[in-house]
């Protein structure tokens, strides 16, 4: 090999540890498997977005207006003992 051919720079493989948290991190959590299963996954990622773009909920009252509408429409008020405030 001639001297000013550079030599591919050799990365250690990842740990099984690394690995492992990865392929965890790609599967739904119990908070993320509660969401799903109301029904309203996509408005309350868009109420959470919302609120973290605008640190105020008073601003997201569409959101959550819609958040709401989606959480009757499933019948999770029914199923969570929801009351109206």
């Amino acid at each position: 090999m001639a001297s000013n051919d550079k030599v591919p720079e050799q990365r250690p493989a990842a740990s099984a540890a690394a690995a492992s948290a990865s392929q965890q991190d790609d599967e739904p959590d119990e908070w993320d498997k509660r969401i799903f299963s109301t029904g309203c996954a996509d408005e309350n990622a868009k109420l959470t977005d919302c609120y973290y773009e605008k640190k105020d909920w008073r601003l997201c009252k569409n959101e959550m207006e819609r958040f709401r509408q989606c959480w009757k429409l499933q019948g999770n008020d029914k199923r969570t003992d929801t009351k109206d405030a």
